[in-house]
């Protein structure tokens, strides 16, 4: 008699178990496709360019999608490129500092993935990072990053009085080497003047000839 109550109970028992873990797979998949790996990039710009200092710009991926991203970014000056300061690498240093702003602002945890273009002005932000037990990835950072960095270099640029239509071209380095050498004694104080190539060439051409 209790067998055949229980068992219509059991049946029913067994049927809502299997209803349950549906709609938990549902949702876990649901809730999947609304999810993003946790990232943040890290880029620069200005490291090949005469000059200037460096921007470096860190973006953020949120955990979901309809989070919005989350940007920022600084400079180096550039006096870090220029004597004594190039030779003893302070560009590094400042590198770092602002690691620790982006890790400060942006919270990073255990699951956050850090991809940072391997050029070498950002490799004491990859080596700071991974000291501290974060996951850094070394890349070549394409899309939207750079070309938020970028921008922020021919901004600095127009700043500090270069024509924004001379900047158009691919060609940056010409064309601010022709600007500098317009007015030498004025813009060398903007020019990254510890590189040997400045130094051993493009300083005395520059102010010798006129472009």
């Amino acid at each position: 008699m209790m067998d055949a109550y229980f068992k219509p109970l059991s049946v029913l028992y067994s049927i809502l178990i299997r209803w349950f873990l549906q709609l938990y797979a549902l949702g876990v998949m649901e809730l999947d496709r609304f999810s993003v790996k946790k990232e943040i990039l890290i880029d620069d710009a200005g490291w090949g360019d005469l000059i200037l200092g460096v921007v470096i710009g860190a973006l953020k991926r949120p955990a979901h999608r309809y989070i919005p991203i989350s940007y920022m970014e600084r400079r180096i000056p550039v006096s870090s490129f220029q004597p004594p300061n190039f030779e003893n690498k302070r560009y590094l240093d400042d590198a770092v500092k602002i690691a620790e702003e982006i890790v400060e602002v942006m919270q990073p945890d255990s699951e956050t993935r850090f991809k940072v273009c391997s050029g070498y002005v950002l490799s004491s932000i990859r080596r700071y990072l991974r000291d501290r037990g974060f996951n850094v990835e070394d890349v070549e950072i394409t899309g939207e990053l750079q070309e938020m960095v970028e921008r922020s270099y021919v901004r600095w640029c127009i700043e500090v009085g270069v024509p924004a239509e001379r900047l158009v071209d691919e060609g940056r380095f010409s064309t601010l080497l022709e600007w500098v050498a317009e007015r030498p004694e004025l813009r060398e104080k903007l020019v990254k003047t510890g590189w040997k190539s400045w130094k051993q060439k493009w300083r005395e051409q520059t102010f010798k000839e006129k472009f």
